[in-house]
């Protein structure tokens, strides 16, 4: 197994990884960006130590997560002209994913290069989906701001997009439940004449840093019979409890098609 990476990447190792990338970037400085966890820069405040100099990955995550939006959206448009708005929405959701993110972080081996607080390594945050995947849209701003969109665009294509895009058009074209369960829910449960599903909170556990959420889903007030649970779902986030829950509830009313509920 590789060691950890340093806090301060040396050039060589960061040549490693933009091997890895498929790109070298002139700002080197960037790609060290893309890979600094916030919880580096607070453990070393509260410890009085030397705070690492490009800031952590928080901002470009938040310019990532517009710009690989965009980028798939367009790359869907242009692959399927005869996928309509709610469709191509479906397969942007997956594409984009928390769950579809952080296995592309996974197979370029991000984990070991994440630079982070020693309390959030101990809590397994190399292996975290979350955190993969948020350095997966670092990632691909740093790209965008290194070299420009176009780049970015070729990198999100064979990276994101080629790779499942062929593989969610055939589940669609099947009616399988595609990235947003919940819309995949809802439409179902919409045909059937059952109403808007609602979900609820139904218990919280763990500590503050590894919350888990305990979430139901149940027909909706447009339901005769309003109220009834469909099921539940767990989860890091409540979000992600949501789609648990709803991808139970899909399944469960697709094995009984015939019944109104699930």
């Amino acid at each position: 197994m590789p060691k950890r990476v340093p806090e301060t990447i040396d050039r060589s190792a960061l040549e490693a990884l933009e091997a890895t990338l498929g790109h070298s970037f002139r700002d080197p400085g960037l790609l060290e960006q893309a890979l600094t966890h916030s919880s580096l820069r607070h453990e070393q405040q509260v410890a009085g130590e030397k705070v690492t100099d490009r800031g952590d990955n928080e901002r470009l995550e938040f310019l990532g997560d517009a710009i690989v939006g965009m980028l798939v959206a367009e790359s869907l448009f242009r692959r399927f002209p005869a996928l309509h708005e709610g469709e191509l929405t479906r397969l942007r959701a997956a594409l984009v994913s928390r769950k579809h993110l952080g296995k592309v972080g996974e197979k370029l081996g991000l984990g070991r290069w994440l630079r982070m607080g020693r309390s959030e390594e101990r809590n397994g945050g190399r292996t975290r989906t979350v955190l993969l995947a948020n350095c997966v849209e670092a990632l691909i701003a740093a790209l965008y701001l290194d070299r420009g969109l176009a780049k970015a665009a070729d990198w999100v294509e064979h990276t994101l997009v080629e790779p499942e895009a062929t593989t969610l058009y055939g589940e669609l074209q099947a009616k399988h439940a595609i990235g947003d369960y919940k819309s995949a829910l809802q439409e179902l449960l919409q045909a059937r004449g059952c109403g808007q599903p609602e979900y609820s909170v139904e218990g919280e556990s763990g500590p503050d840093h590894r919350k888990r959420f305990l979430v139901e889903v149940r027909l909706g007030s447009a339901d005769a019979e309003k109220g009834r649970a469909l099921a539940r779902g767990i989860g890091s986030t409540k979000k992600m409890a949501e789609q648990e829950a709803a991808r139970r509830a899909f399944h469960k009313a697709n094995r009984a098609p015939e019944e109104k509920t699930a």
